[in-house]
């Protein structure tokens, strides 16, 4: 037995052995790739260590976002070879030996190649996407998009990304909360502004990383506190001078749009203009890809906005900062038809025109500035200034029906307004009708920022960190509104109501906080971090409600002759004083390949609420704690490969007007009632991400998995009353409430890079619960789940050359509802789309872009829904003048009129269909001019298209 133990402990050693010799006999090459022009690092270069016999590669791999690179190999001599396209190949032969393993080759500095010059073909192709660590590097060049293009219609193109019709951004699933310029911030929080304005062919590379928070950076310490931001960086060479771009159109149906775009980059300072102004709902440009594209227009929308955004940096200061102008007018009709589920038998039916002209003002300035007198010391000022004003008007005419009607919307609105209702449907299916009218008026004025100091002790990792923040703001709002409801089912002295009301609501908000922490290092890569943190809000409202006369009409105003009397029972003030202490200990544990962050916060609450309301004069004051346990958990698996598991708790508590025993009757027909009896609610959030991707062949994926629930979730009960077709609403806790998502994702290149496959799938499931009744007294029997199983399949294929793209494009969204309430109302719903688009740039500087995509519905109990609608948009452009530094394009959409604007919405209490206006199918002619005027190696006029000539062809790169 003895024997045969040694002799697996001599096999064992001998293997460590022979494993630790194999591991010691391997040598490394390190080195940084640089721009010979503007030193600027050259990512994702190629990096090869051939055979001095036959010249196969022995070792292969790519820069990093720095230049950076490092290959291990036997010892030996090797030629390296570094090459990226637009660049003369770099050889060198190297020599390493067992003595002196480790060889720094310095900096590689890649000059430009004089062929790519000149006129020259090019055969090479760039990847459409790289990773380099937990970053994805997209290359601009490797889309195509059409002439005249912004950001977004890149970034609609980019694998996993999704722009939906708000201009909300995802990557993978994770929501883009700033756009950034080379590593600057560029208008700030408004990611919209880059994507509406930003030319495609000023963009090199566009990546997605999720950006460490100010503590982080100050401290060193990774906090886990990220947001997700896209990075643009713009074509080599133009950071040494002037670069704009100009775009005027007009067209038919009224449609005008014009921009321009002004930028001086010099080093590390950059400086951007920006206006533009149109009434075409930014709608893109054709030829962008095909795809599901139902709805996306909520109305007329034009808009006007200017601004600038600045960025400077020196050795121990960095400023930045922008002004932002906007107005938009909207001019919005929607027909609505909706079906509430009052009980486990009936529905209450409603339908509705609406019109609506809202006009919104803003102006936003903020701006940084980050000091560092020496390697120890960091402050950062963030000071934010902003003006808001709004003027909304509002007509609408609406019927509420105990029984479906089987007319239309735009029959029974008709009917409503000639006052023939009955006409079409019976007399005891009506429940009522009401005509409103509406204008809404607010201002707001806010002034606030955040400073924090950061000072580090010594001990790498020891720091201690300050951070204030404040914020004011003084806003006031007027309502006036004037309505008549008829009552069908009430008597005759009570059928007809008529309210006429003004609303006077100034409000002001003051609060501040302060924040200090300490880190200290406990072990080698281990951290403690003790954090106080104090918060103070006080805010005051006064509302006062007044009922007009009944001849009394908006354009009457408020003053003079019509005062009105004041609606005692309606009107309040509050005035609310509000105390957080929050304590936190977390430990960062960060080791080559893992960092684990573990915390939890614990915070007492002290709120106070003064509130008048009717005869009600009460003081409230409550005493709360709360506590928030934290783990992000992130393993690199390599460069390109990481796994990333984050939990987040949150307890949160009820509005203090929530919890208060009164009743707001200001509009009859939505009276809500407060209650006392509420509990606080906690969110469980559980999220894993990963993410791989192989440089060599191309081929990467991405997917993530989170879930959340709510426990004592508020929750609307609503009461319906079958007379007068109104609801009283209250609070409540309820559980239930949760949610489940997944996506999947992937990009394969094939042939030489020429061919490329996308896809994108994603799976959810929600479990939704909410109180229904038609009862006065209302029990947990009374509560409606609806489960929902949405499955969703994206995929893109495209073969691309020098001169040409095409894509075929595929779409499927299944959704699987059922309602324990009201089974007649389980669906199940296909919406799918699939279509194609190209891009061709022909020799004599003239482009054609196109696309075409069948969008269809199927499975929808209303047969309008299901619909087949067949979209095509085309483009023709014409490049001129020196250097094509000019473009003239003509713009078809919509040229068959298929195009429409149906929507639906599906709760566990209603489901509703919507129908907005808008102008699909026009034509616009457009002037582009581009002015650049910089140095390098890329110096003289954009030859259009996302790099030089036409629609993704990249640099000038050498003929083969």
């Amino acid at each position: 037995m003895k024997t045969w133990v040694l002799g697996i402990l001599l096999m064992a050693i001998s293997a460590i052995s022979a494993f630790a010799q194999s591991g010691s006999g391997r040598a490394t090459v390190t080195g940084t790739v640089l721009d010979g022009g503007d030193k600027s690092p050259v990512m994702q270069a190629t990096v090869q260590i051939l055979s001095l016999k036959d010249s196969t590669m022995v070792k292969g791999n790519v820069s990093d976002l720095d230049g950076n690179f490092a290959l291990s190999v036997r010892p030996g001599k090797y030629l390296l070879k570094i090459s990226y396209i637009g660049y003369t190949t770099f050889f060198r032969q190297i020599e390493m030996t067992r003595n002196k393993p480790r060889l720094n080759v310095g900096n590689i500095e890649l000059q430009a190649d004089a062929i790519m010059l000149g006129e020259a073909v090019v055969v090479a192709q760039a990847p459409e996407v790289t990773a380099a660590e937990d970053t994805l590097v997209y290359n601009s060049s490797a889309y195509r998009v059409p002439e005249g293009s912004a950001l977004e219609e890149l970034v609609k193109k980019l694998p996993g990304a999704e722009v939906d019709e708000n201009g909300k951004i995802t990557i993978n699933g994770k929501e883009i909360k700033k756009i950034m310029i080379d590593g600057k911030e560029f208008f700030a929080d408004d990611p919209n502004i880059a994507m509406k304005n930003l030319p495609v062919n000023i963009i090199d590379k566009v990546r997605a990383y999720d950006k460490q928070s100010d503590l982080a950076r100050a401290t060193g310490i990774d906090d886990g506190e990220e947001e997700t931001v896209l990075d643009l960086s713009v074509k080599p060479g133009m950071n040494k001078g002037w670069f704009g771009n100009a775009d005027l159109a007009a067209g038919t149906e009224d449609r005008y749009s014009g921009k321009i775009m002004l930028n001086r980059f010099w080093g590390d300072n950059q400086f951007t203009v920006i206006g533009s102004m149109n009434n075409v709902n930014d709608q893109g440009y054709p030829g962008g890809g095909g795809g599901f594209r139902w709805g996306g227009q909520n109305g007329l929308t034009a808009i006007k906005m200017g601004g600038f955004n600045f960025s400077t940096t020196s050795e121990k200061l960095e400023t930045g900062g922008s002004v932002n102008f906007n107005y938009k007018d909207a001019d919005i009709i929607s027909k609505q038809a909706s079906e509430t589920f009052v009980s486990s038998d009936n529905s209450s039916f409603q339908n509705a025109l609406i019109a609506q002209r809202n006009k919104n003002t803003a102006l936003t300035a903020d701006f940084r500035i980050e000091w560092r007198p020496d390697t120890m010391t960091m402050l950062l000022v963030r000071p934010r200034l902003s003006y808001g004003d709004t003027d909304n008007t509002e007509s609408s005419n609406s019927g509420t029906f105990n029984a479906e009607p089987q007319n239309t919307t735009d029959e029974l609105i008709a009917a409503i307004q000639e006052g023939n209702l009955t006409d079409l449907m019976a007399e005891e299916n009506i429940v009522n009708t009401i005509i409103r009218n509406s204008l809404s008026k607010s201002s707001d004025f806010n002034v606030g920022g955040s400073v924090m100091f950061n000072r580090r002790l010594g001990k790498a990792g020891r720091n201690i960190n300050f951070r204030g923040t404040y914020n004011y703001t003084n806003s006031s709002s007027e309502q006036f509104s004037t309505s008549e409801t008829e009552y069908f089912q009430m008597t005759d002295e009570e059928r007809l109501e008529i309210l006429n009301r003004y609303i006077s609501t100034p409000t002001l908000n003051n609060n501040f906080s302060a924040r200090v922490s300490y880190s200290e290092p406990i072990f080698k890569g281990g951290f403690l971090q003790f954090s106080y943190n104090f918060q103070y809000r006080y805010s005051t409202t006064d509302n006062s409600t007044y009922t007009m006369p009944n001849d009394w009409t908006i354009d009457n105003g408020y003053g003079g002759e019509y005062t009105g009397v004041l609606d005692k029972e309606n009107s309040k003030s509050a005035h609310y004083t509000y105390y957080n202490h929050q304590a936190e200990l977390a430990l960062r544990w960060i080791r080559e390949k893992m960092r684990l962050n573990v915390g939890v916060s614990f915070q007492p609450q002290k709120t106070e609420l003064s509130y008048k309301k009717g005869d009600l004069d009460t003081v409230t004051v409550r005493n709360v704690f709360n506590f928030t346990p934290t783990l992000d958990f992130r393993y690199k698996f390599n460069k390109t490969s990481q796994l990333r598991i984050n939990y987040r708790g949150r307890s949160s508590q009820p509005s203090m007007t929530d919890l208060l025993p009164v009743e707001d009757t200001t509009d009859p027909l939505n009276i809500r009632r407060g209650n006392p009896g509420l509990k606080p609610s906690f969110t469980n959030s559980f999220r894993a991400f990963y993410n791989t991707f192989n440089t060599e062949t191309q081929r990467g994926m991405v997917t993530h998995v989170s879930f959340s629930n709510t426990m004592n979730s508020v929750s609307s009960r609503r009461v319906y009353n079958e007379t007068t077709g109104g609801y009283i609403t209250t609070p409540e806790n309820i559980n239930g409430n949760w949610n489940l998502f997944s996506m999947l994702g992937s990009n394969t290149a094939l042939r030489n890079k020429k061919y490329t496959i996308n896809t994108f799938t994603t799976a959810s499931y929600n479990n939704i619960v909410s109180y229904i009744s038609d009862n006065t007294e209302t029990t947990n029997d009374d509560r409606n789940k609806t489960r929902q199983l949405r499955l969703g399949e994206r995929l893109r294929g495209t073969y691309r050359t020098d001169w040409w793209e095409v894509s075929l494009n595929g779409s499927l969204n299944y959704t699987h509802s059922r309602n324990n309430y009201q089974e007649q109302n389980n669906m199940d719903t296909y919406d799918f789309s699939y279509g194609a688009s190209t891009n061709i740039r022909l020799p004599w500087n003239m482009s054609i872009a196109t696309d075409l995509s069948q969008n269809s519905r199927r499975g929808y109990s209303d047969n309008s829904m299901n619909r087949d609608e067949l979209i095509w948009n085309a483009q023709i452009s014409q490049d001129f003048l020196k250097g094509n530094a000019a473009t003239v394009s003509i713009q078809f959409y919509d040229i068959l009129r298929n195009q429409s604007n149906v929507s639906r919405a599906i709760t566990a209490a209603m489901r509703s269909d919507t129908e907005y206006n808008a102008i699909y199918s026009y034509c616009m002619v457009h002037f582009i001019y581009r002015l650049n005027l910089f140095g390098g190696k890329n110096g003289g006029p954009s030859m259009g298209g996302p790099h030089g000539r036409g629609p993704g062809f990249g640099p000038r790169p050498h003929r083969f």
